[in-house]
């Protein structure tokens, strides 16, 4: 059994890169992440799971991580990525990730309806959200990356 992470924080970056994958690269090391190996996970912030924005990420480790990326070739055009973190004390959160061809307010407002929405339908009264975007307009490829990585 794998243990409950007990730590998490938000964040959001964009960039670009020679290649999808490197503009994808350059977004993670704006992030914070991008010296970890990435464990995509879904929507739930375990109980108890503490707030720490500043928290540093040992390089290598196994991380953790819901996020919401876009990749664009396509000179121009305007590319974003939020999170938001749905939060109730004494219980588990919702974590609710977004991108699109859009502004970072476009998509902040996506997943603050998301968020919401994940809430009702628990049951649950939503104390507090917090949310991180980045917003890119691609000269040659662009990302836009943000997420919540989860920590012990």
């Amino acid at each position: 059994m794998l243990p409950l992470p007990k730590k998490y924080f938000v964040t959001a970056a964009s960039s670009e890169g020679e290649s999808k994958l490197t503009a994808f690269d350059r977004a993670l090391l704006g992030a914070r992440v991008g010296n970890t190996n990435l464990l995509r996970v879904s929507s739930i912030l375990p109980p108890g799971c503490e707030y720490e924005p500043d928290l540093v990420i040992p390089p290598g480790s196994l991380l953790p991580i819901a996020y919401g990326s876009i990749v664009s070739d396509v000179p121009g055009e305007v590319i974003s990525a939020a999170v938001a973190v749905g939060i109730k004390k004494d219980s588990f959160g919702v974590i609710m990730e977004f991108s699109g061809k859009c502004t970072k307010e476009e998509a902040e407002q996506e997943v603050r309806k998301m968020v919401e929405e994940a809430f009702r339908v628990r049951g649950l009264e939503l104390e507090e959200v917090k949310v991180a975007s980045a917003e890119h307009k691609v000269e040659k490829i662009g990302c836009a990356f943000a997420a919540v990585p989860l920590w012990y």
